[in-house]
């Protein structure tokens, strides 16, 4: 009768033992109440502090995500048109070319009678860099001052300069090499070069395709755009689509191609738990579920399904105008949606993921359970065992 009682006893702890580390059990991640419960906590004054803000999917929610603001080139910058005439700069490469009515003069060869030639009536002074000063030489007419004014407007100075001194002298100026007119390309593209802008103006995608074009996938590239302290960043498919982010670039613009392949991370009960690429123009909820392959079917909670995201103020402010968060920049969201509802197989398709967004779903309390017995048999069956054999030996 001891021996009985000892056993019975020893069973009783080892099962209240097991049920005590429930709370340790293996698991993805939190239950969809410990998210729900998480959003306040208690701190040691007794006041709720606010972590995380705690949305539903729902129509009116994918509605105010449409208008969650976007970088824009546009907006950044407001270019919708073509810089003005070029003008010389500081640095620029320069030709001049003079002309004279009649030979025998400063810049033209004498006559040579017995050949019956007029001798050249032109000379070529050879191209010379912008100087600090922002000027040239030229003989006979001394430093010129060119940065800043047009090539037409510098050949009639010149020309002034030279009256009584050449014949009848014509001039014209060429810029060989305009370095004060040129935007740098860098990053991704095929070739990153410093390209002169021309007369007409050019956009962006001009520009990318001077360079060779790009490297990576569309839509894996970034257009990253720096003019003096501002800097803007839109993908690639938002220039190409968009003719107005398409903007004219200006002399001494920095545009760099960037790659950053868009990703999300699943992680829960789902089929496929890492980090996936959208391969795509943007992807819903919908077709990341699928990329995870899917819920799964044994361990799953559907109505436990959560995007983790941060959101600017101004988008969390249209979805929960009294959240106690808005005086943070970005705020931490999480979007909840529950897939028992059928009604979220359409909203999920409208609901379009962010880089870097977090898609987790919850398991099941029945699954919870199936752990505790798991647990509890792993541990009571030998136990079992024993008392059955105890048994049959007597």
């Amino acid at each position: 009768m001891l021996r009985k009682t000892a056993l019975a006893g020893l069973m009783a702890a080892l099962a209240a033992g097991s049920m005590a580390g429930c709370t340790a059990l293996p698991a993805a991640g939190p239950t969809a109440s410990a998210i729900e419960a998480g959003a306040e906590v208690a701190t040691a004054d007794g006041a709720l502090l606010a972590r995380y803000e705690i949305i539903d999917v729902s129509p009116a929610a994918v509605e105010a995500l449409r208008g969650r603001p976007l970088d824009s080139l546009l907006a950044s910058f407001g270019d919708h048109r073509p810089s003005t005439e070029p003008v010389i700069g500081v640095g620029d490469m320069v030709s001049v070319s003079v002309w004279e009515a009649g030979s025998g003069g400063l810049f033209s060869g004498p006559l040579v009678a017995d050949r019956f030639s007029a001798g050249s009536k032109s000379a070529l002074i050879p191209e010379q860099p912008v100087g600090r000063d922002g000027a040239i030489s030229v003989p006979y007419a001394g430093r010129i001052h060119v940065a800043g004014r047009r090539p037409q407007d510098v050949q009639a100075l010149i020309e002034s300069e030279l009256a009584g001194k050449a014949i009848q002298p014509q001039v014209l100026v060429s810029v060989t090499r305009p370095i004060s007119q040129a935007v740098t390309v860098t990053g991704e593209g095929a070739a990153g070069a410093r390209l002169p802008l021309s007369g007409h103006g050019d956009r962006i995608l001009d520009v990318v395709a001077a360079a060779g074009g790009v490297r990576s996938p569309v839509s894996e590239t970034f257009v990253r755009l720096s003019r003096g302290k501002v800097t803007a960043t839109v993908p690639m498919t938002t220039v190409v689509s968009n003719p107005k982010e398409n903007i004219y670039l200006r002399p001494n613009d920095v545009l760099t191609l960037v790659r950053d392949p868009q990703t999300f991370i699943a992680v829960g009960a789902l089929g496929n738990t890492t980090e996936l690429p959208f391969a795509a123009d943007g992807i819903t909820l919908a077709q990341a579920l699928a990329k995870a392959r899917g819920l799964s079917d044994f361990q799953a909670d559907p109505a436990g399904t959560f995007i983790f995201r941060f959101e600017p103020a101004a988008v969390v402010r249209r979805l929960a105008p009294d959240s106690k968060l808005l005086g943070t920049p970005l705020v931490p969201v999480v979007y909840r949606i529950n897939m028992r509802d059928p009604n979220s197989l359409f909203t999920s398709q409208a609901f379009r993921m962010r880089n870097r967004d977090l898609v987790y779903v919850s398991n099941a309390p029945f699954t919870e359970v199936q752990k505790v017995i798991g647990v509890f048999s792993s541990v009571t069956g030998p136990v079992s065992s024993a008392a059955l054999a105890y048994s049959y030996a007597k």
